[in-house]
């Protein structure tokens, strides 16, 4: 038998709390960067096979050997579309939030460094990408610890979220463990925070797998040209844009660099930013920011007395 978050097919119902975003925004936008190239599975970082997800390499894994085109499909968002995406939001003078794979991290600190310097949230995504639920709680753990230990050393603050992205049983209270996360974001289940039920004072900041360039990297059924993901994103947002006017909502907008950074789809992503930039009422915000704004206007009652 399993043991692990309690699951909860009620939430606010239709009865949401009142955001009270900034400036009386109707949507509050993150967009998040998934920092992942290196710490994919390879042999030369010890796994038994190659990596086979999200990228144009749709593929089975090479076992006990190297897929060399995924890996270079891997590069190429570290060497050139990385790039392109701090472009996109630092001519626009827009904030980010960075899902960091610590392994990835460490092996390019030159983009780590501009991700710094951009004023973007450094949000742990695991020590390396890989599916936690094949680790026993003790090796999780001591990859957590690892993530902490790096972003304050970068940074000088410990982090204030985690988001594994293929989390086990264990994730949740190994992150309320940890004793400095705010937050987690691995939730799915609404447009808006919510608290763990299971931790109190552990905020749930919703993620997003729908509003996320990994459907380019799906094999069938997901995006294949870059008006179909601007067209999904406006048409997201458009609805949320019309439900703020009396309940704000909050929009996530998964990125990466192998991904949205090639030249046929990094265009989709300028577009996005022109057309929410230009509504008035719309917050583009960091992560970090978002959840301390909740917690601060809807603190958990289990710890307010409420």
């Amino acid at each position: 038998m399993t043991t692990g978050p309690t699951r909860d097919f009620i939430g606010y119902a239709d009865t949401p709390p009142q955001a009270d975003w900034p400036d009386g925004a109707r949507v509050a936008v993150n967009f998040c960067i998934n920092y992942e190239e290196g710490g994919e599975r390879s042999v030369d970082e010890g796994d038994d096979r190659s990596e086979t997800r999200i990228s144009d390499v749709v593929v089975p894994p090479v076992l006990g050997g190297r897929d060399l085109n995924i890996e270079q499909s891997y590069e190429y968002g570290a060497r050139v579309g990385y790039w392109r995406l701090l472009r996109a939001f630092t001519e626009r003078g827009l904030p980010a939030t960075v899902n960091l794979v610590g392994r990835a991290g460490e092996l390019n600190p030159v983009a780590l460094a501009a991700m710094i310097e951009a004023g973007f949230d450094l949000h742990p995504h695991g020590w390396r990408w890989l599916d936690f639920a094949k680790l026993d709680r003790a090796a999780e753990a001591e990859m957590i610890a690892k993530n902490i230990d790096q972003i304050e050393a970068l940074t000088g603050r410990k982090p204030l979220g985690y988001y594994a992205g293929l989390p086990s049983v264990h994730t949740l209270a190994l992150v309320a463990e940890a004793g400095c996360f705010l937050y987690s974001s691995d939730s799915y289940d609404d447009d808006l925070p919510h608290w763990s039920p299971d931790h109190p004072g552990l905020l749930m900041v919703p993620y997003s797998l729908d509003t996320n360039d990994s459907r380019f990297g799906r094999d069938g059924g997901g995006y294949v040209v870059a008006d179909q993901f601007v067209t999904y994103l406006k048409d997201t947002f458009d609805q949320l844009y019309a439900e703020g006017a009396t309940a704000p909502k909050m929009m996530t907008i998964g990125l990466h660099a192998r991904l949205i950074g090639r030249p046929g789809r990094i265009g989709a992503l300028h577009r996005i930013l022109d057309y929410m930039t230009g509504h008035d009422a719309v917050w583009i915000a960091r992560r970090d920011d978002i959840a301390r704004h909740w917690a601060a206007h809807h603190p958990d009652p289990r710890l307010s007395g409420g």
